[in-house]
């Protein structure tokens, strides 16, 4: 139920966002109504409400997609609810009041009274509250991880889309005056259909005095016209196109005679003539001038005042016949001023935006002979499906290529895991204990030389096979270098520490999530050197441990006692103490993934080193603790390293014990030889 909430949400949103981004300046018409009703007056015209439509646009687009895929689901349930709400709340205030008779929430492509919008509205709020108490529910079609470049992808997408629609035209056109629409056979009604009646109110001024009348009452040339608007008196047969008229500048009508011109004719549009782009005369010049040469039908068409026509006329150098009409009629006939179409016999040949305005360079020839005449068809739903299949095709096609690529990986990562110690696994007291030699090469080697020795250690492995499982834990820098040119079926990678945190502003720290982005598949914990130098306490370490399990690293952790608490005979409780504080909060399912190593600090870099009976005496005990905490069966299946100044002269002997499963290798690990005899023990 909560994914089929969350998908019918996500589907309307990036429908109903890319409706909207495909006319940004019908959204900001749209906008300025709605500010309207509430006594705010901005021109559609300005740059805050085009950015507005924008920003709208793109919020909702990039949300459905949010809640489509899955992504930032928390954060995508919040926002989804606050702006339903908000709509929800908005749209029974125009129910009630009827001030706006289309909300607009598919832009031009849909109409829906406000009853059935707010109804519409109703759901979507019942379905984003299910997905806002349950957005874990939400299925995430995308594999784990960041998704910044899916995100990117979305904005980078529809913004274009609505720079486009706003540099030219609508990339979609859903308004009844597209290309290739024929005007008359629009505005036609079947015989015998009641027509719908409209009034025409004209608002005219005289003497600074302004009042209304209709065509009724219309007053003499004296009065300056301001406005018109058009209304629906009664009902009846609403043709596609209703309120088409246009009137010459002595108020006669000349719809007919403009609609059934049999040569081309082209329409310069001028919605306010006052505020009309100038930048754009050039070329309205050079289309007057072709006009001209071949004969060929030009007129104005404004909702201004005859004074401001002739005004503009006069300013551009430029004259022509001016014809009047309503300025919501000529904004939804092109989404631009100027903006020109061409015409003939009524039908719609092409439209051009102020932005694209056809010049002296394309106006060579007669239009029949020129592409002119064949304007591109982008019109309705199936455009609409069109380019939002061109949108989804490649995220289609990553999302199967991610999930190609984590299948591909996880391949790899099991095959990996099971051949580490795959070899190197002898029976020992009738079970089967991993066998490990694992390098940690401390604050050594530049990049250079690191990559160099991790290399010569992958080679030299690969030639003899060891019968131990080889890890070599390097400084961060070498992580991402050394995996590129690491076989891990043979040698394994691992860093040697985390941060305590999962992610932030925590300067100089490197994450478990971080670690494991590098190909590491281990990390070494709770090093004496780090509790030592570092003052890492047994909360920070267990911190540590738990995120790096939560991200799929297996874990080498460190316990051992300095020389003094040897000397006062408290290895033992030293060393449990350390096992507790950290890691024997976890379940016996997360122990699995725990390497441990027991490394007596007084041997560490001294060149002194636990005999082989101390060092079996002290993993014995370790081996009885863990038994105790997780049973025996577990104990017997836990890998304990030795880690104190092991080499190749001493590995033998030291492997030869029982409960001693391999050695965590400090400086022997940094030359190739040395730790290949190390690891070349386990074959004696």
């Amino acid at each position: 139920m909560v994914e089929a909430c969350c998908l019918l949400t996500a589907f309307v949103f990036i429908f109903s966002g890319f409706t909207k981004a495909v006319d940004p300046q019908g959204g900001a018409i749209k906008i300025g109504e709605y500010l309207n009703t509430f006594g705010l007056s901005i021109s559609d015209d300005g740059v805050l409400l085009q950015l507005l439509s924008v920003l709208e646009s793109t919020f909702e687009f990039v949300l459905g997609v949010h809640l489509l895929l899955g992504l930032r689901r928390k954060i995508a349930s919040v926002l989804s609810f606050v702006m339903m709400l908000f709509m929800t709340v908005l749209t029974l205030y125009i129910y009630v009041t009827g001030k706006i008779s289309d909300c607009g929430c598919f832009g031009e492509a849909l109409h829906l009274s406000n009853r059935d919008t707010f109804l519409k509205n109703i759901l979507l709020l019942a379905f984003t509250t299910v997905t806002l108490f349950f957005p874990d529910r939400i299925v995430s079609v995308l594999n784990k991880g960041p998704h910044r470049g899916v995100q990117l992808y979305s904005l980078l997408f529809v913004l274009l889309v609505s720079l486009w629609s706003y540099h030219y035209l609508p990339l979609v056109d859903y308004r009844p005056y597209y290309i290739g629409q024929d005007i008359p056979g629009a505005m036609s009604i079947p015989a015998g259909a009641q027509a719908p009646q409209y009034k025409t109110t004209f608002i005219l001024e005289k003497n600074g005095e302004r009042k209304e009348f209709t065509l009724d009452n219309y007053p003499d040339s004296t009065w300056k016209f301001i406005d018109s608007r058009t209304e629906e008196v009664s009902p009846g047969y609403k043709p596609e196109i209703y309120d088409f008229a246009v009137f010459s500048d002595k108020d006669e009508e000349v719809t007919h005679d403009i609609l059934h011109q049999k040569n081309y004719f082209f329409w310069l549009i001028f919605p306010r003539v006052e505020t009309t782009d100038n930048g754009e005369i050039d070329a309205i010049g050079d289309i007057y001038d072709y006009c001209r040469r071949y004969n060929y039908g030009i007129c104005g068409l404004t909702s201004s005042s005859h004074q401001a026509a002739e005004a503009w006329e006069h300013s551009a150098g430029i004259r022509f016949p001016f014809y009047y009409a309503d300025e919501t009629m000529l904004k939804t006939m092109i989404r631009s001023n100027p903006g020109v179409m061409l015409v003939k016999n009524g039908k719609i040949l092409n439209k051009w935006g102020k932005n694209a305005l056809p010049d002296e360079d394309s106006l060579t020839s007669a239009l029949g002979k020129l592409s002119l005449t064949y304007g591109n068809v982008s019109h309705g739903m199936t455009s609409t499906i069109k380019w939002l299949l061109l949108f989804f095709i490649p995220l289609i096609f990553r999302i199967f290529a991610g999930r190609i690529s984590v299948s591909l990986r996880n391949r790899r990562k099991k095959r990996a895991n099971n051949i580490i110690g795959k070899q190197d696994l002898i029976k020992n007291n009738n079970t089967m204990r991993k066998k490990i030699v694992a390098g940690n090469w401390k604050m050594n080697m530049n990049l250079q030389d690191g990559v160099a020795l991790a290399k010569e250690i992958n080679e030299v492995c690969k030639a003899d096979k060891p019968a131990c499982g080889v890890i070599i834990c390097t400084p961060f820098i070498h992580l991402a270098s050394v995996a590129a040119i690491l076989d891990q079926n043979v040698v394994a990678l691992g860093a040697e520490n985390c941060a305590d945190k999962e992610k932030g502003a925590y300067t100089g720290e490197v994450s478990a999530e971080m670690v494991k982005s590098t190909g590491a598949q281990y990390v070494i914990l709770g090093h004496s050197e780090r509790r030592q130098y570092y003052n890492e306490t047994p909360e920070i370490l267990k911190n540590k441990v738990a995120l790096a399990l939560k991200n799929n690293l297996k874990v080498i952790f460190c316990c051992g006692e300095t020389l003094e608490e040897r000397e006062a005979g408290k290895q033992n409780e030293v060393v449990k103490a350390e096992l507790e504080g950290s890691v024997f909060n976890l379940s016996a399912e997360e122990w699995k993934n725990i390497v441990l190593a027991y490394e007596p600090i007084w041997a560490i870099g001294t060149g002194k080193t636990a005999t082989a009976d101390q060092a079996e005496e002290m993993l014995a005990y370790i081996r009885s603790i863990v038994a105790d905490k997780y049973g025996k069966q577990a104990a017997e299946d836990t890998t304990i390293l030795y880690g104190g100044s092991c080499k190749p002269s001493n590995a033998p002997e030291l492997f030869s014990k029982p409960d001693i499963d391999g050695g965590l290798i400090g400086g022997a690990s940094l030359k190739a030889a040395d730790f290949k005899g190390i690891i070349d023990a386990w074959k004696k």
